[in-house]
C-alpha cells in the first residue's frame, strides 16, 4: 500500500515538472489572474473558486487531457535510485546492442559523408535560399541528383540484427524450453498469447460493433454506423482524450478521424504552435544537411512510386525536412533505448562543450521512413498541423518500431509475439515455411517496421491505425502480421521456397484488416 502511494506521488510529481514547462501552464496561469478580477471570486473561498471557474470555461478539461495525454507517453517510474538508463531500456544487453547498432548507422553516415566529400550542413547562400523558399510548395517537382546517396539502412539490416541479439545469461544456461525455440528471434522476452490478447482487445470481440465490419453495403446503417457516429460527435463534443481513446477502439468514423485522432494526441493548434512550424521552416531554408538528401531519395524511392500516396510528395518533404530540425523531438530519448547522435565542430572531435546533436531531432531517416507520414496526408491538410500529428505519432509510437529494446510494444516484442503466434497456433505452417528457408518473420518485418503503410489499402491502414491509438499499444501490428499468414495458409502450405511465399503474400491491398484480426483472435484460435 505505501509502495503504491510512493508511486502514485512519483507520478504526480513527474507530470507536475512536465507540464510547468508547457504552453498550458502559462495559459492555466493567466486565466487565474483574470479570474481574480471577476466579482463573484471570494477570498474566503478562493481556492473552491478558481477551481469551479475552470471547470465551468473548460480549462479543466484541457488539463486533464495533458495529464492522460502525459500518462499516455511516460513510463510508469522506476525506483526512486535507478539510473536513468535504466528508464530508457531496463536490460543490459538490449541497451549493448541499441549503442552497437547506432555505431553502425553513424559508420555508414560518416563514410556516405567522407565519400561524397559533402558536409554534415552547411548554410545556403542567399540565392538559393531565395530559391527554396520561392518552392516551398512545389519541392516534388525539384529532381536533385540522388545517384549516390543510399539509405543508410534499411528494414533488412535492422532484421540481422535482431536475429543475433542474445541474453548472455542464456548463452551458457541449461533452459532446454527455450532454446527450442524455432522462430529467428532468440530472446526471453514475456509477450501474450491469445487469452491474454482477446482480454486486451476485448472490443474487437465478436459481440462488439466494428467499424470496418459493421459498416459495410450488407448491414443496414441504421444498426450500428448511425449510433456509432453520433456518439463519436458527442465525444468531441466534450473533448474528452480519455473518452476519444476508447471510442476509437471501436474505429473511427471517416469524418470525425482527424479530429478524433487530435484529440487522443492532445494537439488543438494554438498560433505558437504555427508559428513554431513556420520557425522551422525557416531553419530549413536557411541551413542544408546531408539528411535533407536521404530524405529526398527515401521520399522518391517509396511514397513517389506509391499509387495511393505519390500525390502528397511535396507535403512529405515540407514535413520531413521540419521535422529534421525540431530539437523538441529530443525529448523522446529520455524513454527511448536509443540516444541521439553527436557532431562535433571541425578540429573539436571529443570535446563535449563543441558537440551538437545531429541531426538536431536526434533521428537519422532510413528506408521507408517516409511511409510513416504519408497516410496522414489524408487527413490533415495544413502542413503545420500534419506536423504536429505526425510528430506526435513519432514520438508516441514509430519509434519503437526502429530501435531495440524489450518494451512490450518495441520491435523485438513485437518480432517475438508474431512468431510465437505462428508457433504456437499454426504449427505445421510454421514448419513448412522454416523447412524451406522461408522463416515468417523475413516476410512479415517490413509489414510491422512500417506499420503496414504501404502495404494495405489506406482505408484499411487508418483502421489498423485506430486501434493502435485506441489500445497505446503497437502489438496488434504482430497480431494482424500472423492473421495474414493464418488467412493464406492454404496457398503458403503450397510453397517450396522463399520467393514463392513471398509471392503469395507480396499484396496485401485487397485484404480488409478487422475481419481478419476478428477471425484469428475470436473466430478460428483456440
Amino acid at each position: 500500500m505505501l509502495q503504491e502511494e510512493s508511486d502514485l506521488s512519483l507520478i504526480i510529481a513527474q507530470i507536475v515538472q512536465k507540464l510547468k514547462g508547457s504552453n498550458l501552464y502559462s495559459q492555466l496561469e493567466r486565466q487565474a489572474w483574470t479570474c481574480l478580477q471577476r466579482p463573484e471570486i471570494r477570498l474566503e473561498s478562493l481556492k473552491e473558486d478558481i477551481k469551479e471557474f475552470f471547470k465551468i470555461s473548460g480549462w479543466e478539461k484541457k488539463l486533464q487531457n495533458a495529464v492522460y495525454s502525459e500518462l499516455n507517453v511516460y513510463p510508469l517510474p522506476s525506483h526512486p535510485s535507478a539510473p536513468p538508463e535504466h528508464l530508457k531500456e531496463p536490460l543490459v544487453y538490449m541497451r549493448k546492442a541499441q549503442g552497437s547498432w547506432e555505431k553502425r548507422i553513424l559508420k555508414s553516415l560518416n563514410s556516405m559523408c567522407t565519400e561524397l566529400s559533402i558536409p554534415l550542413a552547411r548554410k545556403r547562400p542567399v540565392g538559393e535560399q531565395k530559391e527554396l523558399l520561392n518552392k516551398w510548395n512545389e519541392m516534388g517537382t525539384d529532381e536533385p541528383d540522388l545517384s549516390l546517396f543510399r539509405p543508410v539502412y534499411a528494414p533488412k539490416d535492422f532484421l540481422e540484427v535482431l536475429i543475433n541479439l542474445r541474453n548472455p545469461n542464456y548463452e551458457n544456461g541449461d533452459s532446454l524450453s527455450f532454446r527450442t525455440n524455432l522462430g529467428l528471434i532468440q530472446v526471453p522476452l514475456k509477450v501474450k498469447d491469445i487469452p491474454e490478447l482477446k482480454e486486451c482487445f476485448i472490443e474487437l470481440g465478436l459481440s462488439t460493433g466494428q467499424l470496418g465490419i459493421d459498416d459495410s453495403t450488407q448491414v443496414p446503417p441504421e444498426l450500428f454506423e448511425n449510433e456509432h457516429v453520433r456518439i463519436g460527435q458527442k465525444v468531441l463534443a466534450q473533448q474528452d482524450s480519455a473518452a476519444a481513446q476508447q471510442y476509437i477502439r471501436q474505429g473511427s468514423p471517416t469524418a470525425l478521424r482527424a479530429e478524433l485522432w487530435a484529440l487522443i494526441l492532445n494537439i488543438s493548434s494554438q498560433p505558437e504552435d504555427i508559428l513554431y512550424y513556420e520557425q522551422l521552416k525557416t531553419n530549413v531554408i536557411q541551413h542544408d544537411l546531408l539528411v535533407d538528401s536521404l530524405i529526398y531519395k527515401d521520399v522518391k524511392l517509396t511514397a513517389s512510386n506509391d499509387d495511393y500516396y505519390f500525390v502528397f510528395e511535396d507535403y512529405l518533404y515540407q514535413v520531413l525536412l521540419c521535422f529534421s530540425r525540431d530539437t523538441s523531438v529530443l525529448g523522446h530519448f529520455a524513454y527511448n533505448s536509443a540516444s541521439p547522435p553527436k557532431s562535433y565542430i571541425r578540429g573539436k572531435l571529443g570535446l563535449e562543450e563543441y558537440a551538437v546533436f545531429y541531426p538536431p531531432n536526434g533521428v537519422i531517416p532510413f528506408h521507408g521512413f517516409s511511409m510513416y507520414v504519408a497516410p496522414l496526408c489524408f487527413l490533415y491538410h495544413e502542413p503545420y498541423k500534419l506536423y504536429q500529428i505526425f510528430r506526435e505519432m513519432y514520438v508516441r509510437f514509430f519509434f519503437r518500431l526502429h530501435s531495440i529494446s524489450s518494451h512490450p510494444s518495441g520491435i523485438v516484442s513485437l518480432c517475438l509475439l508474431f512468431e510465437t503466434l505462428l508457433q504456437t497456433y499454426l504449427p505445421q505452417l510454421f514448419y513448412h515455411l522454416r523447412e524451406i528457408g522461408a522463416q515468417p518473420l523475413r516476410i512479415s518485418f517490413k509489414w510491422m517496421v512500417r506499420a503496414f503503410s504501404g502495404y494495405l489499402a489506406t482505408d484499411q491502414l487508418l483502421l489498423l491505425w485506430d486501434r493502435i491509438l485506441g489500445y497505446n499499444s503497437l502489438e496488434i501490428l504482430a497480431v494482424l502480421a500472423a492473421a495474414v499468414f493464418a488467412f493464406r495458409a492454404v496457398n503458403l502450405m503450397e510453397v517450396t521456397s522463399l520467393a514463392a511465399a513471398e509471392a503469395v503474400l507480396a499484396d496485401l491491398s485487397t485484404l480488409k484488416v478487422m475481419p481478419l484480426l476478428q477471425i484469428f483472435l475470436f473466430a478460428t484460435v483456440t
